[in-house]
């Protein structure tokens, strides 16, 4: 039977649908079998065995300081690989952890749930909702006045490979160092139509936004993660002021800097493995950029002969500018503080909407006196960003909901629970102990979806146990606690810097979190070794050049194993796979 094809194009995206002539069968669709896979079974496996292992520690009746406190984000995690639905996962999760807190009680539970939980989320990340939504209305903007499209132009005929494009993104995240949420969001923004011109797959994109969001942040002196470290550091650090122990602690960040060698790495050797290979065979071959779950609606970019490259730069240089304006004057600044501490004082939730709607404003103005738009387009621009960003407030609401019933110390208290158990463990493991800090650090971050309230409970944990700022299991175990709390961090489906990746992606979020943790645990494993490696040498010089080898090492094998297996996508590309071979890469 002959077929009409139709082409929709949609920044930048090519995808065929074919059109029938006739009308299909009226016969149902065989329906198909539900079937557990092993990433489900094993999620349901480690929920059932950490909740036996949390009642033959602790009653459930008394679950505030106890290994409890760590179970209902367990749930949540578990539920989101179980059921791939983020929105329920985080609720169920949010609500055992309110049912453990409130010792079953239905009145006393719905208290912790509705105060405790949402309302202290949404009031406190009101300022990210903002910075949210004034984000997504220059975003429209720029797409409607034919900047993006502009620098789209402008990206093809300077940007010509799937790798350049890769690289182009690694280098604006890298360049954009000073706070991970204006990172990951001004990077999506910005290079969308330059990844969806060489079928560069969304969750690719996500994982490119998010290994150079956190990990860059956390070895830059100048950034807000540099402040939050220097915050959680205070007296503890006797001699040493917490920038200072900050700067010293970067060479021996191995999960943060492999992050970076990694990136450049998959990216020039044109090498993926895990789900991430599926999703980006379908990029190339398909121009489906989502593959499966939720896809992010398409949105018309603009052609405008008068708009330029500038259009769009311009705005993004002076977002970045009033962002970084922003901080220094939320830190006192302008009052008369010094810069280092005025990045230490400072408050991203606060000086990120301030950034942000300045910019907005430079930007409708400009736009106008450009006549690159009419007043009522730069007034509907505002809902639409503001319905862009929905999906990444829900997420984020619900998650910060459950990490404030975790890790509050008068709910269940984590914090606590962690600290005691930390300090029992701590003496006489010596040269071993970075490594199991860095262990530690990535369990809590992963579990509680926050990195700074992971260092900030160890950091003065390792400061005691070490005490001496000479010694250089002092600066490795420092280092270790940041590493591990980042790496965690970058797996956590609930963290925030995850959340802020798919949405600056326009990425389904579990898409986003089933491709990047094979990554991620690589580096993982590799910053492992590497943190053994360097407790007993105690030297940088010879420890990170060693964990660089084994990180490109590690990457050469599995190209070498994985890269030869049927579903290669050069092989598919070329034709060579069996149609059967192909639906299965799409089951």
């Amino acid at each position: 039977m002959s077929e009409k094809v139709s082409v929709k194009v949609n920044i930048g995206t090519a995808s065929t649908e074919p059109t029938p002539t006739e009308p299909k069968s009226a016969e149902p669709a065989p329906k198909k079998k539900f079937k557990l896979n092993a990433i489900q079974i094993g999620a349901i496996c480690f929920v059932v065995l950490f909740a036996i292992l949390c009642a033959a520690l602790a009653p459930v009746t008394s679950a505030a300081g106890t290994l409890w406190a760590l179970f209902p984000p367990v749930v949540a995690i578990g539920l989101a690989l179980i059921t791939k639905e983020v929105y329920s996962s985080l609720l169920i999760g949010t609500l055992v952890g309110a049912a453990l807190a409130a010792k079953f009680s239905p009145a006393a539970t719905m208290d912790y749930l509705i105060n405790d939980a949402m309302i202290s989320a949404v009031s406190g990340t009101a300022g990210i909702f903002l910075f949210l939504v004034f984000l997504g209305i220059i975003v429209s903007l720029l797409n409607k006045s034919g900047g993006s499209a502009a620098f789209g132009r402008w990206a093809q005929s300077h940007i010509k490979t799937r790798v350049g494009a890769m690289l182009a993104t690694f280098a604006l995240g890298v360049l954009i160092f000073i706070d991970d949420y204006f990172n990951c969001l001004t990077v999506g923004a910005v290079m969308k139509p330059v990844t969806d011109t060489h079928k560069i797959s969304r969750a690719k994109l996500a994982y490119l936004i998010d290994a150079t969001a956190a990990p860059i942040c956390m070895i830059a002196p100048i950034s807000s993660w540099a402040a939050a470290v220097s915050g959680a550091v205070g007296d503890n650090a006797a001699g040493i002021s917490g920038i200072k122990l900050f700067c010293m602690a970067i060479p021996y960040n191995f999960y943060s800097l492999l992050s970076l060698v990694f990136v450049i790495a998959i990216s020039k050797m044109q090498f993926d493995y895990g789900p991430m290979r599926r999703h980006e065979w379908n990029a190339l071959n398909r121009g489906d950029f989502f593959t499966e779950g939720e896809r992010a609606e398409t949105v018309e970019v603009k052609a405008n002969e008068k708009s330029r490259i500038m259009d769009l730069v311009l705005p993004v240089i002076v977002l970045i500018f009033c962002c970084a304006a922003a901080m220094l004057y939320v830190g006192g600044f302008f009052s008369g503080v010094d810069f280092i501490t005025a990045f230490s004082d400072t408050d991203a939730t606060v000086a990120l909407p301030w950034g942000a709607i300045i910019a907005l404003v430079f930007t409708i103005i400009y736009l106008l006196a450009r006549k690159l738009i009419s007043f009522k387009e730069a007034m509907t621009s505002i809902p639409e960003g503001f319905i862009a960003m929905i999906a990444p407030i829900i997420i984020l609401t619900l998650a910060t909901s459950l990490k404030n019933l975790t890790t509050g110390e008068e709910i269940l208290n984590a914090k606590g629970f962690v600290a005691g158990a930390m300090s029992g463990v701590a003496g006489g493991l010596e040269s071993m102990l970075p490594a199991i800090i860095f262990l530690v650090a990535v369990f809590i971050a992963f579990a509680t979806g926050t990195s700074w309230g992971t260092f900030g409970i160890l950091i003065p944990i390792v400061c005691n146990v070490f005490q001496d700022p000479s010694n250089p299991l002092f600066i490795i175990g420092v280092s270790a606690c940041l590493a591990g709390a980042v790496c965690g961090d970058h797996c956590s489906p609930i963290s925030d810097t995850t959340i802020m990746s798919s949405a600056g992606a326009e990425c389904n979020h579990l898409n986003h979190v089933n491709t990047q943790l094979p990554y991620a645990l690589t580096v993982a494993g590799v910053s492992f070794v590497s943190f053994i490696i360097a407790g007993f040498l105690k030297n940088v010089w010879f420890s990170l050049p060693i964990a660089i080898l084994l990180t490109l090492g590690t990457l050469l094998v599995m190209k070498g194993t994985i890269g030869k297996k049927e579903f290669d996508p050069d092989k598919a590309s070329k034709g060579l796979l069996s149609q059967e071979t192909l639906d299965r890469m799409n089951d």
